[in-house]
Order: C-alpha cells, then sequence, then structure tokens
C-alpha cells in the first residue's frame, strides 16, 4: 500500500469517540456525540479516538492517514489564525436529517407507533 502522508492539514477538534460530549462546543452546548445519527455513511460509529481536520482526505476510509509536521514554519496569517469550533452537524446523514439528538427527534415527532407497541408489550 502507498502511505497516505498529509501536510498542511489544519487540526481542528482531537477527541474521543466514546465520550457523549465529543461533538458539544462553547457556542453550541446540547450535550451529543460526534457521531451523527445512524453513524457515518459507509463507516459507522466511532467509538476510538478522532481527529477532525479541514479538508478532504483521499482515499478509502477505513486506511490509516499518516500526519507529520511541517518542516517549515508557516508565517501566514491563515496558518496563525486560531481555531474556535461553534457548532458541529451530527444530523443523519442518509436521507433528509433534521435532527440532532434522538431527544431533539422524539420531542418534534411525539410518541410512534413503534414506541406504543414497545411500551405494551
Amino acid at each position: 500500500y502507498f502511505h497516505r502522508t498529509e501536510i498542511n492539514k489544519k487540526v481542528y477538534l482531537m477527541g474521543n469517540g466514546s465520550n457523549p460530549k465529543s461533538g458539544t462546543t462553547d457556542a453550541d452546548v446540547t450535550a451529543k456525540s460526534i457521531n451523527p445519527m445512524g453513524g457515518f455513511h459507509h463507516y459507522g460509529i466511532v467509538s476510538e479516538d478522532f481527529i477532525m481536520v479541514r479538508g478532504s482526505v483521499g482515499g478509502p476510509i477505513k486506511r490509516v492517514i499518516t500526519l507529520r509536521k511541517s518542516l517549515l514554519t508557516h508565517t501566514s496569517r491563515f496558518s496563525r489564525e486560531q481555531i474556535k469550533l461553534k457548532f458541529i452537524d451530527t444530523s443523519s446523514k442518509f436521507g433528509h436529517g433534521r435532527f440532532q439528538t434522538d431527544e431533539e427527534k422524539r420531542k418534534y415527532m411525539g410518541l410512534l407507533k413503534k414506541d406504543r407497541k414497545a411500551e405494551e408489550a
């Protein structure tokens, strides 16, 4: 396999997928995981450590990525800018996802038929 080495990527967030508040930011105080409702498309649920980077990373989804520090000192305004995440979208990536958490969906939709059947049983 070829080595996937990415340089000059800006790291937005480093965290643990098993943390139930890994998708929470200072501006969005909703307690939510980094995983979208239903999991990531063609990947599933992230339960280990993760890194959120700016831009895209080519190649198959589960292949290892090597990140290294740049050999040059970047002095541009863009590279020195401090990153402050305001919102992480965790709506479903399948179809037309509107809700960030299961609680928000239940609050909007109300009691569903499948929930009533589960309560009766």
